[in-house]
């Protein structure tokens, strides 16, 4: 199996940024040392919930001081970024990183109006913007002058320098959350990386995936190998025994998700007006805090000791999960208690899996 984590790298405030940011590259570092495959870098600005906020300057500096760590982003919104642009970032980044770049697209979160705002962007378009900027993506990736005329994007392109040191360009992942987005991914050929889904729903998502892999004309060979480089997002959280490790996360969980629902309603434009079909409990400010809680400690989260933990991935494993993204900052979290428990899961429950 594969194992990379994910920082969503929170900063209480502006005084504490700095260091925020230095802890997040030490983590980097230590996730290199423990023998996770990558990291994956996200993309929020204005709260504090993401400190880097501009990621792909953040991933030069995870690259220049990590060798093998695989740099990811989950995701680049795509709305926020020229996608021609964009690409000549990628492909520095690729060569400065000698070809370790995996790119998750999406176009933002449903709650994520404000960042829109702050950009001088809303987000009613951002859907078809986002599919725009897709495609011209991919065809700079592809290494040949092109054109393009869309309803966002009226380009002629030149041949994409510098060249990325991956065969295509790094590859692209795509953000999927409902079933069609499972089908449409594997119509395209496309690694996915999907949220929290309870161990459940695997099977029947992973089905979609695979039978939209069939539609596509996806070879065998080809469809092993994105079903194991796929990824499923889960909270980690690994102490010395299983109560201590649920208080914990549960107290870290709850401190941050007190802060995303008020910086949203405090940003928010007053016209701003989310569908509820949408919501899950954990963003819905009208879900019971405590039932979202444990809803996210225990259906969404690798939380225990290491023998409870061994059990919660063989769970994944069997259900046929490849690649586990594990969310290892939380809130307010101290630094020091996340890399105790990123220790304890690279020393104690990692090397059980490193030829699975």
């Amino acid at each position: 199996m594969r194992f990379s984590y994910l920082t969503l790298a929170a900063s209480p405030g502006p005084e504490s940024d700095w260091q925020a940011i230095q802890d997040q590259l030490e983590l980097a570092r230590l996730a290199e040392q423990l023998g996770f495959d990558g990291v994956w870098l996200t993309e929020h600005y204005f709260t504090g919930e993401s400190v880097y906020n501009d990621a792909l300057t953040f991933a030069a500096a995870v690259a220049m001081q990590t060798s093998k760590l695989r740099i990811g982003f989950a995701v680049v919104q795509l709305p926020f970024h020229h996608p021609v642009r964009l690409a000549t970032q990628l492909a520095l980044l690729d060569n400065l990183s000698n070809g370790r770049i995996d790119v998750g697209v999406g176009k933002g979160t449903v709650f994520n109006e404000y960042e829109f705002v702050g950009h001088g962007l809303r987000s009613d378009d951002s859907r078809a913007r986002a599919a725009e900027a897709q495609t011209i993506l991919e065809r700079c990736f592809a290494g040949e002058p092109f054109s393009f005329k869309g309803d966002y994007y009226d380009l002629s392109v030149p041949a994409l320098r510098p060249k990325p040191v991956q065969i295509s360009g790094p590859p692209i992942w795509r953000s999927v959350i409902s079933p069609p987005s499972f089908s449409d991914a594997g119509r395209q050929g496309l690694p996915i990386l999907t949220a929290r889904l309870p161990v459940s729903r695997i099977r029947e998502r992973w089905d979609l995936y695979r039978e939209g892999m069939d539609a596509g004309g996806i070879g065998a060979e080809k469809q092993s190998a994105l079903l194991q480089q796929s990824g499923i997002w889960r909270n980690l959280y690994v102490a010395e025994s299983d109560a201590q490790a649920e208080d914990e996360l549960a107290d870290a969980l709850r401190n941050a998700r007190r802060h995303m629902i008020h910086i949203r309603q405090e940003l928010n434009p007053d016209d701003f007006v989310v569908d509820p079909a949408v919501l899950s409990p954990w963003v819905d400010p009208s879900a019971d805090e405590e039932s979202a809680i444990t809803d996210a400690v225990q259906s969404g989260s690798i939380c225990g000791g290491p023998k409870r933990v061994k059990g919660q991935i063989e769970e994944l494993r069997d259900a046929g999960v490849g690649h586990v993204v594990l969310q290892t900052t939380f809130g307010d979290m101290a630094h020091a208690q996340t890399v105790s428990a990123m220790e304890r899961f690279g020393t104690g429950v990692l090397p059980a899996f490193a030829a699975a």
